[in-house]
């Protein structure tokens, strides 16, 4: 394997992000190289669209292109597929040096200007983000207690993860303190029932009863006394009951109404398990399509074209290349020409994986048609041979090109490889997709009376009465998938 086929797979298999700093990386380490600034581009007239060809051929107005088309009407795979039929041209072995550049390939990588420091929020990327420590401490600065306590204190949030749960026990905690500071272990409880009352109430707890216990007692409503109590006694005897949804068990231990109860599960449930969630939320991420597919209003076909701003427009410095002596055979010409050809051939290994990812992004959407019309139970079934074949690539190639590769639809954004899946058979011989069947799973879930769930086996033949044949297991196997408990847990007590 070259060095330069070994450039284009790598490059292949980056996501936006990684590429971005690939390109930087190129720019920074090879003089070749330049990045096109958006006013170079404005001032030289140049148009590229290397990146953002669009499988749209419907509705383009280049006269030429007319013309060679003879004035036919696109069919519909024509809109999809577009004319590719040279992107997989093989790369040269090697370039001469004093060959123009322009002649053989395109000297620029066109994309979006992403590397604008002007664009750059450094507010928002230097901002940090408070822990749950750091707000528990600040609060316990604030408090008004002895050295000894604050000492307990800073042990106590030292043990809360970031729940607000308390790791270590009280015990334990109690024998790690130094024997001559003489701390006993109601010292200690004290001090944790001080920070329990710190904000988010709750935090410190050492088990759920203990926490909604606590949450429980900061409500001071006398309208709902009667409540709150009932509420108190299921949280601190009857939780595990509450757990498994076992509802009889629960009005014959509590003595409750059906009624009463329903109303004191609503304010068990408007509690917080986890209080300490919410003081350090988990970082957003936010996904860069690298492909946007869209609807045209007027033929009702579907365009599928690569996102413009994944990466920075770089081409090769003119400037540079024209330094480049052939006949010359000095080190420092040999730097600049080694540099040259290794400019080519990234530009031309974006290039590739620009062209590659635009052939398969547009069979998947001629393949899952159905999906973007009609959403997730129109999905068909999908394997990576399947595309593999149509677009002659090996399947390995196709994986790497559907790592980490979002496509943007008028129905959200998805990983490429959201589209594929495996298939199970139906009555009728025919097929239908694992994506598709969790779809339906979904739908019948939600429509079912919440007093008496299905059971899988039930969902099993509900299925099979729509033509599908799927096993118990594998309905299982999709409704955990779905993080959607079994039909004991998702049983609900309604008015």
């Amino acid at each position: 394997m070259t060095p330069q086929l070994q450039q284009a797979i790598k490059l292949l298999q980056l996501s936006t992000l990684d590429l971005q700093q690939e390109i930087h990386q190129a720019l920074e380490s090879n003089p070749m190289l330049e990045l096109i600034e958006n006013s170079d581009e404005d001032e030289s007239g140049i148009s590229q669209e290397s990146n953002t060809q669009s499988a749209d051929k419907s509705t383009s107005e280049n006269s030429e292109q007319t013309s060679e088309r003879n004035s036919e009407q696109p069919t519909d795979e024509q809109v999809l597929n577009g004319d590719d039929s040279n992107w997989q041209e093989e790369m040269p072995g090697d370039l001469a040096v004093d060959s123009n550049w322009d002649d053989i390939y395109p000297s620029t990588y066109s994309a979006s200007n992403s590397y604008d420091s002007d664009s750059i929020d450094y507010e928002s990327r230097n901002t940090t983000v408070d822990t749950l420590q750091d707000h528990l401490l600040w609060q316990l600065n604030l408090t008004p207690m002895s050295e000894k306590d604050k000492s307990i204190g800073f042990a106590i949030i030292d043990a809360i993860d970031a729940n607000g749960m308390l790791t270590v026990g009280v015990e334990s905690m109690n024998a790690g303190f130094e024997s001559e500071l003489e701390i006993e272990l109601d010292e200690i409880v004290a001090v944790l029932h001080r920070i329990q009352q710190f904000d988010p109430i709750g935090v410190g707890y050492r088990d759920l009863s203990e926490c909604l216990s606590i949450q429980l007692n900061q409500i001071d409503d006398s309208n709902f006394s009667k409540l709150i109590a009932n509420a108190k006694l299921i949280v601190k005897e009857y939780l595990n009951l509450l757990g498994h949804h076992d509802y009889a068990q629960l009005m014959r231990k509590t003595k409750l109404k059906e009624e009463e109860l329903r109303d004191t599960i609503m304010i068990i449930e408007s509690l917080d398990p986890r209080p300490g969630a919410n003081i350090s939320p988990p970082s957003t991420t936010y996904m860069i399509p690298d492909v946007i597919v869209t609807k045209l209003a007027e033929s009702g076909r579907w365009k599928v074209e690569l996102n413009p701003d994944t990466a920075p427009k770089i081409r090769i410095n003119s400037d540079y290349a024209s330094l480049v002596k052939r006949a010359d055979s000095s080190d420092e010409n040999n730097y600049l020409r080694d540099n040259l050809q290794e400019a080519r051939w990234f530009i031309k290994s974006l290039q590739s994986r620009n062209e590659t990812l635009m052939k398969v992004a547009t069979r998947i959407v001629e393949h899952q048609r159905d999906f973007l019309e009609y959403g997730d139970e129109a999905m068909k079934p999908l394997v990576l041979h399947d595309i593999a074949e149509v677009v002659n690539m090996h399947e390995s190639t196709i994986s790497r090109v559907t790592t980490q590769k979002y496509m943007h639809t008028p129905r959200g954004i998805y990983e490429l490889k959201y589209f594929f899946s495996s298939h199970v058979s139906t009555k009728d011989g025919g097929e239908c997709s694992s994506t598709a069947i969790r779809a339906i799973l979904k739908k019948i879930i939600a429509a079912e009376n919440v007093r008496k769930p299905l059971s899988d086996n039930k969902i099993t033949e509900l299925l099979e009465n729509k033509g599908i044949n799927v096993a118990r297991r594998t309905i299982a196997k999709y409704r955990e998938s779905l993080s959607i408990p079994p039909s004991n847990e998702r049983k609900r007590l309604i008015g």
